[in-house]
């Protein structure tokens, strides 16, 4: 047994002088110092040894294990010193390039819009995320059957009373409503914010993203004026060549309804795959204030009329980029993000 401690020694007094790294440090411990290393083996063999030459045996060990300890902990602060006294930066390596940061391309289309129709007149209005079924679905003529109310598609909450009519806005149209309460017409404001539907996520929809909507209320306001308004609007974002096309729809608080088609601005109106072969794109959901709607606000009906209109910002975005999948707008893919810079 002493004959191998003897043997053990001299090997790593050997080992020694040849470590000139931490990597190689590393590996000496692991080799040595661990609980199945070298002193742990031979340390694991003293109960075989006789009592009676116990004492000699584990006095070598402890004398070689002590050596063991103290060269690796020289090398140790030797290697700490060497690291610290080293430049933490190489000044002979060229300049990184800095890039620019960028407005998430999300937020660009709703400033651009929001900028639009400022200067067209109107103001902006916010109003809270959380809202409740009035605000929300009744108050916008949304009749108490009506596929909307359905889990499916409403974020539902339970507030602290346990009501069961708290939901997640679904659109940003309960801020007309509030707005429509609280101001007199003439009223004319846009509505920007992000709405909530409980839907699937899929390369064409997600269940939180971004609206603008738009209510004019005054005497006399006919369905040209919002032709007019959407005709100006669609010139100013695309370009005044742009042409467009207007179809029926429907929506329980506008009556009657439309939405507007644009020729595609990528394919000039030929056909492509964003636009489906049509050479039309669909931009803006709209129509004339229901009058129901009017008289759950407060405004009489036969006095006042209005429009209103409401854009997707996500939806737009896409076609504006020629993405396919809105996904890769919210994964945070620089690679993607920096194509908006």
């Amino acid at each position: 047994m002493l004959d191998e401690i003897a043997s053990l020694r001299n090997a790593i007094t050997e080992e020694l002088p040849g470590i000139s790294s931490p990597e190689q440090l590393e590996q000496f411990r692991l080799q040595h110092m661990v609980r199945k290393g070298t002193l742990a083996t031979l340390t694991d063999k003293l109960r075989d040894v006789p009592r009676e030459d116990k004492p000699a045996v584990g006095r070598e060990l402890n004398i070689l294990r002590d050596f063991v300890n103290t060269s690796f902990k020289e090398l140790q602060e030797r290697f700490e010193q060497m690291t610290a006294s080293t430049p933490s930066v190489d000044v002979t390596l060229p300049g990184r390039k800095l890039r620019r940061g960028s407005v998430h391309p999300v937020l660009q289309t709703l400033q651009e819009f929001v900028s639009i129709f400022l200067r067209m007149g109107f103001t902006i209005a916010e109003g809270p995320d959380i809202e409740d079924d009035y605000h929300n679905f009744e108050a916008l003529n949304f009749a108490p059957d009506h596929p909307a109310r359905d889990m499916q598609d409403t974020f539902f909450v339970q507030d602290q009373g346990d009501r069961d009519d708290v939901v997640l806005r679904t659109h940003t149209s309960p801020v007309q409503v509030r707005v429509m309460k609280n101001q007199k017409p003439p009223i004319r404001s846009i509505m920007p914010g992000r709405v909530y539907r409980n839907e699937a996520i899929n390369a064409r929809s997600l269940a939180e993203f971004h609206q603008i909507e738009g209510l004019y209320i005054d005497k006399n306001v006919s369905l040209a004026d919002l032709k007019g308004t959407l005709v100006a609007f669609a010139r100013e974002c695309y370009g005044s060549s742009v042409q467009y096309r207007f179809r029926t729809s429907y929506f329980p608080f506008t009556e009657p309804s439309g939405e507007m088609d644009i020729t595609c601005f990528l394919c000039n109106g030929k056909g492509c795959r964003v636009c489906k072969q049509s050479g039309w794109l669909e931009i803006v959901g709209a129509g004339m204030v229901h009058p129901n709607v009017l008289s759950n606000c407060g405004i009489d009906p036969e006095v006042y009329s209005g429009f209103a209109f409401g854009f997707g910002i996500e939806r737009v975005t896409l076609l504006r980029a020629g993405i396919t999948d809105i996904r890769l707008l919210y994964e945070n893919d620089v690679r993607v993000l920096r194509q908006f810079a």
